[in-house]
């Protein structure tokens, strides 16, 4: 991988820190990793998400749309419905947290997360 080669440096335009940059966090990855199977409504992916606050969900969910991994649909209906949908880029992260969930199910990885 020409990516990850030794002494390169670490510039704005190195592939993994664009990919951490855009997927940093845990509350990110999880939102995408709700996303991976359909669209849903905000309520859903609160639900699904045990811990997040409303305000860090709606700050993720607003960054993830701004970088473009998610769509953003509101229905006109009382009261209003919103929907998020991973977009062609986002519905690519797949294969990211399909190794992040890999690497997590290995028991040679053991991580303290303390």
């Amino acid at each position: 991988m020409d990516s990850l080669e030794k002494n390169q440096a670490c510039s704005d335009e190195c592939p993994v820190k664009k990919t951490a940059e855009l997927i940093e966090g845990k509350w990110t990855t999880l939102v995408i990793r709700e996303l991976l199977p359909h669209k849903k409504r905000y309520s859903e992916i609160q639900r699904a998400l045990t811990g997040i606050s409303p305000k860090v969900l709606t700050t993720r969910l607003r960054f993830l749309e701004k970088k473009g991994v998610i769509t953003r649909t509101v229905y006109a209906t009382v009261p209003p419905t919103t929907e998020y949908e991973l977009t062609n880029m986002g519905e690519k992260l797949k294969e990211v947290l399909d190794a992040m969930a890999e690497f997590g199910k290995n028991s040679n990885n053991r991580i303290n997360i303390d």
